[in-house]
């Protein structure tokens, strides 16, 4: 029997968490746009595909942008909460701690690989109350799997400085805004230098750097949505289409449509 999906953004719903002697369990849920998982944690890690749609994962200070075929993976214990941006078929696994396929306690977002997605796709076909001996070889299967993947973070981290979060707040609502670093300087109160050194200390990178994040994670739901590339480009602040169409290649080494097709 598949597994069963709920269509409900509640957490006390019917499915098995992970034990040590079964370390891994597959549940499922198909949202829509604008519904929200609050934030909350378990003693679990949990590895979450988007078979098809796009979310928002706030974890860590910092916000990440899940596309189509692309997986988050948040470690045990780590509060984090999940907006729907489109329309999303979720299938989080729970990976019980004494087996996370990643160390340390960051979030990782990578690219759902061709093994990884039929290893997937045959374990949601399985009946989870009746383990088999094929289920354990998937179990095994994914869990080595998962590391194997290349990492493809769309990650915006977030400050706590009252006046670098004022600047990250406006252009986060506004991520096309082509004011300078000095222009926000006068507008946040704090010096340009200042807030040089708060993006480096804070978020570990500089202006630029996170700027072009935002708009990449602004640009996630629009193009999964069908957005022309020249309108997203021109809400962002491109100068044209190729020039966010490069942009996004020299990140990522490939087109927008690859990325999120």
């Amino acid at each position: 029997m598949p597994i069963h999906v709920v269509k409900h953004t509640q957490f006390n719903w019917d499915c098995d968490f992970p034990t040590e002697a079964h370390p891994l369990t597959m549940s499922g849920r198909d949202l829509e746009a604008d519904d929200v998982l609050l934030p909350h944690h378990h003693p679990w890690g949990q590895f979450t595909y988007a078979m098809q749609g796009v979310m928002r994962v706030d974890a860590n200070h910092s916000s990440w942008i899940v596309p189509p075929q692309r997986a988050i993976w948040v470690p045990p214990d780590v509060v984090h909460g999940v907006t729907i941006l489109e329309n999303t078929r979720l299938r989080p696994l729970c990976i019980h701690a004494s087996r996370s396929p990643f160390p340390g306690n960051d979030c990782k977002v990578v690219e759902v690989s061709s093994l990884l997605r039929e290893l997937m796709a045959a374990l949601e076909q399985h009946d989870q109350h009746e383990q088999s001996g094929r289920e354990r070889l998937l179990m095994e299967l994914l869990l080595d799997e998962m590391p194997r993947c290349a990492e493809r973070p769309v990650r915006v981290p977030l400050p706590t400085d009252k006046r670098l979060k004022a600047l990250c707040d406006a252009l986060i609502a506004d991520p096309g805004a082509e004011c300078t670093l000095a222009g926000w300087a006068t507008q946040v109160g704090a010096s340009e230098r200042t807030l040089t050194r708060l993006f480096e200390r804070e978020l570990g990178m500089g202006f630029g750097h996170w700027r072009q994040q935002v708009r990449l994670a602004h640009a996630a739901p629009l193009i999964a949505r069908g957005v022309p590339l020249s309108q997203v480009a021109a809400e962002l602040g491109y100068a044209s289409q190729s020039a966010f169409s490069a942009m996004f290649k020299k990140t990522f080494g490939c087109s927008p449509s690859t990325f999120f097709g």
